[in-house]
Parts: C-alpha cells; structure tokens; sequence
C-alpha cells in the first residue's frame, strides 16, 4: 500500500512509548489505521487532534502489515476545542465515523461530508446553523452502511424540534451500526446533547 492523500483525523490512541495509532478518513481508502512514529510528542501531538485535516504520506510493505504513515498539518481544529460546544460536535462526528466505518472502504461521499461538516462547526455563528447538517450527515453514514437513512428533520424552525430530530437520529445509530459499541462513542454523543440543551 503506498497513497499520498488528504486525510481527516478520526481518532488516535497511544502505542507504545513515543508512537499513537491513528485513523484516518481518506475519500480514496476510507478508514485506514496507521502507526505515526513519535506521534505522542510535542510535534505531533497537535497534529493528532480529531477533527483536523492532513497531509498523509502513507506506506506499507503488504495490504496485511499496519502501515506507517508521515502526517502535514493542513487545518487545525485545535482553536475551537476550546469552546464546549463546537468541541462537543467535532468529537462526536469524529468518534461516530470511526466507531462505525468498515476500514478499506472509499466513501467519498462520506468524506466530502465531514470536511463540510467540520467546516459549518467551526464558522457557523452557532448551532442552528450546523445542526441539520448533522443530521445529514448522520443520514448519509446510516445509507452509506446500507441501514437507510432518510434525513430525520425538524418539523419546524423551533430549536425544540431540531432537538428532538437529534434524538430520534441518536436512536437509530444507538441500534444500527453502533449496537456493539456504543457505550464511549455514544457518550460523546451524550455530551453534544447536554450542550445543545442549554442553547435556549
């Protein structure tokens, strides 16, 4: 496997002393795991935040070996993790793609998707201006996965009911493709609810 791509960090955890194992979403390849060397130190620490967009050099010896991979910060979601609810929202739609999404498999769709997404959760003025697309985006992972997926939509302009869009979306992923593992992952939902709530 070799590819030079333009990736969004998913998720990472560590390996080893110095090393991270990270996921990224790649419209070529969709969900590829790799090993960043020195991905827990100071240079690349940042670079390994969910939500940001990279340049990805990735590289392997066979489609069976974990392959390792050189990152570029190409745009960081650092300046809004900050702000609890923006925080909230990427690290849900993060925790959701990788949680849910077979590895090796190009959804382009998906891809072009998120980046939007990411993008409407850090410049829209605030929730109401992401929200629904949220919920496309969501739609859009549940069809992807074979599941269906209409959009679920607010009847009506009233943050109340885009509420309750939100619920009833949560409940079909909870059932579908996070029935195994929805506990961590469901619960960075959770917290995106709690903040969303006290928008009045």
């Amino acid at each position: 496997m070799e590819l030079r791509a333009e990736a969004i960090v998913c998720a990472h955890r560590p390996h080893g002393e110095t090393a991270a194992i990270a996921r990224l979403l790649t419209a070529e390849r969709g969900l590829i795991a790799v090993y960043v060397a020195g991905g827990r130190g100071r240079q690349l620490r940042p670079v390994l935040i969910p939500g940001n967009v990279v340049e990805a050099q990735v590289r392997s010896r066979s489609e069976n070996q974990l392959p390792f991979a050189r990152l570029e910060l190409l745009t960081s979601r650092g300046p809004w993790l900050t702000e609890p609810l923006p925080a909230a929202a990427i690290g849900w739609t993060c925790s959701l793609t990788a949680a849910a999404l077979p590895e090796r498999h190009a959804y382009p769709g998906l891809f072009a998707a998120l980046s939007a997404l990411l993008a409407a959760v850090c410049h829209a003025p605030s929730a109401r201006g992401w929200l629904p697309g949220l919920l496309t985006y969501e739609a859009l992972l549940l069809r992807e996965l074979g599941y269906g997926g209409d959009v679920v939509r607010a009847q009506g302009e009233d943050w109340a009911a885009q509420l309750a869009a939100f619920d009833a979306s949560g409940a079909r992923l909870e059932r579908y493709p996070l029935a195994e593992r929805r506990g961590d992952v469901m619960g960075a939902r959770a917290m995106l609810r709690e903040r969303l709530a006290r928008i009045t």
